[in-house]
């Protein structure tokens, strides 16, 4: 997979998996990295799969309609990708936290879904629920900061409120946190991720 790695400069942080929304790139999130933590490891990833050329990590049949066999596929894909990077990069596998946003968020979310040692946390902004057909797997000491807009056209509020129902009944600390905006990324939730990450 297309790919960043950025060296962090203390080995014991965490290595930042970073993931793009609909139409991003491998780019868009470095500086938001950076500004969680400028002592961490980042891995910024590309999706593999462009729908009108826009770059994602997963088809989809229509607007918050996933294609769940390609999600399961490219799920698979993306944690199998995160192994070959630790051992090409040298960083530690069990201390990944995703930072994903809309599409990045959701496939990070899915890692959450499917795996219990996929990530040992993740920043989500505005995901939806990957999968409601699946069962969790045991999520505990999994730590999950998910930011939601209440004005968001894209990711209704449920979804979050789902989102963070499932990841606690499997285990996982979730801290919820609403900004009264739309679906873009602003900054005040940024800073919020910050200030959970920094209590890590």
């Amino acid at each position: 997979m297309k790919h960043i790695f950025q060296q962090g400069s203390n080995p014991s942080k965490p290595t930042f998996l970073v993931l793009h929304g609909t139409g991003g790139n491998e780019h868009d999130l470095l500086p938001i990295a950076s500004h969680i933590d400028p002592e961490a490891s980042v891995l910024s990833v590309r999706g593999n799969v462009s729908e009108n050329g826009m770059p994602r990590f997963f088809k989809r049949l229509s607007e918050g309609v996933f294609d769940m066999e390609d999600l399961k596929a490219r799920t698979e894909e993306l944690n199998q990708f995160i192994a070959t990077a630790a051992e090409e990069h040298g960083f530690d596998r069990s201390n990944v936290i995703a930072i994903g946003y809309s599409n990045g968020a959701n496939i990070a979310a899915n890692l959450l879904f499917t795996y219990s040692d996929a990530l040992k946390g993740a920043i989500l902004h505005h995901p939806m629920v990957p999968n409601r057909e699946t069962q969790l797997p045991d999520l505990s000491g999994v730590q999950v900061f998910i930011a939601a807009g209440t004005n968001d056209p894209i990711c209704p509020a449920e979804e979050s409120t789902d989102l963070e129902g499932l990841l606690q009944n499997a285990g996982a600390a979730v801290k919820l946190h609403w900004e009264n905006y739309g679906h873009q990324l602003t900054m005040p939730e940024v800073e919020a991720a910050k200030a959970w990450y920094d209590q890590l």
